[in-house]
């Protein structure tokens, strides 16, 4: 399973450690991805995703994942979101919103 939200895209970055004796060793520095089930309103049923807490906010301030998968360009949509925005249309289809 790979360290990268789905939603802002923000992976493993790396660099040095931060030392007195000014010595270079590497580090990673993690995104804080969370695992959190959404609820999708219009498929009725709640969605695991892993998104860090950034991203979660983004969400949240769009209105939630449907407003916000359906607004969003799919250019700039992860191939993840982008399964998830078609499954989303094709029931928002289905009902006739």
């Amino acid at each position: 399973m790979t360290k990268k939200c789905l939603v802002t895209e923000k992976g493993v970055m790396s660099g040095n450690n931060n030392c007195y004796s000014k010595k270079k060793t590497r580090r990673r520095f993690m995104p804080n991805l969370q695992t959190v089930a959404i609820y999708s309103e219009i498929l009725g049923t709640t969605v695991n995703v892993r998104i860090t807490s950034n991203g979660l906010r983004t969400i949240e301030k769009n209105g939630g994942l449907d407003l916000y998968l359906l607004n969003t360009q799919p250019s700039k949509l992860s191939d993840e979101c982008k399964a998830l925005r078609d499954r989303i249309a094709g029931a928002k289809a289905k009902k006739g919103l």
